[in-house]
């Protein structure tokens, strides 16, 4: 199968990606920077729609078609509403919410001639928001809700999952101040293990879907 990911440069989709290999799958990877040599990969922005569009059908094409897409690329900007600059709150929602609607448009013919699959990765911060995260809680909530809709969509044609993850012990956090990094009793889930959650949802026949998961650690404070 052919498995394309975003956000395969680091963190979940890094994970994922690794795991789908691990299958006997094919990943190809997006990522604005240069992921791991081993895999297939396009660079891009997805930020840019027409540079989004891009990735997945060269990819696509590459490959000789599409069996499922994972949406697992993701930023962040941290503040109070009024202290975060209007460019890097806007651009988590064009990276988050409207990138990953780009890559998913993008992929649907391709998906549509395999009967493939989407998943796409909100967060728990998607159904219960923080304060100082609103850029992010607000993409998430968009992710939620177009996933959602996307699954009545596409019934019978594409099966969608909407995976919602806690925190995990990735890069995610790096270079912020200590007030929005997670403290050490927040037990960060591992990556890897949150990806067995994506090929578990990916494994499943056609016709039966896995429509949530919520895979988060025991001590998560943004669930329930």
């Amino acid at each position: 199968m052919n498995i394309l990911i975003t956000g395969g440069a680091s963190g979940l989709g890094l994970a994922t990606a690794e795991a789908v290999e691990k299958e006997g799958w094919r990943a190809l990877v997006v990522d604005v920077r240069e992921p791991d040599q081993r895999f297939e990969h396009v660079t891009a922005d997805l930020a840019d729609r027409l540079e989004a569009e891009r990735a997945v059908r060269e990819l696509a094409e590459r490959a000789g078609g599409l069996d499922a897409v994972v949406t697992a690329a993701g930023i962040d900007a941290c503040g109070r509403l009024e202290d975060v600059p209007a460019d890097d709150w806007e651009r988590v929602i064009r990276v988050n919410l409207l990138g990953t609607a780009s890559v998913v448009r993008a992929a649907l013919p391709y998906l549509k001639h395999t009967r493939g699959k989407v998943v796409t990765c909100a967060s728990t911060l998607g159904l219960r928001p923080l304060s100082d995260a609103s850029a992010y809680a607000a993409s998430k909530f968009g992710v939620v809700g177009f996933t959602r809709g996307l699954a009545i969509e596409l019934r019978g044609e594409v099966g969608v999952t909407l995976l919602v993850p806690g925190g995990m012990r990735t890069a995610f956090f790096d270079g912020r101040p200590d007030q929005y990094k997670p403290g050490p009793e927040a037990g960060l889930n591992d990556p890897a293990h949150v990806a067995q959650t994506v090929v578990f949802a990916l494994r499943q026949p056609a016709g039966c879907e896995v429509r949530e998961l919520v895979v988060c650690p025991s001590t998560e404070t943004s669930w329930p």
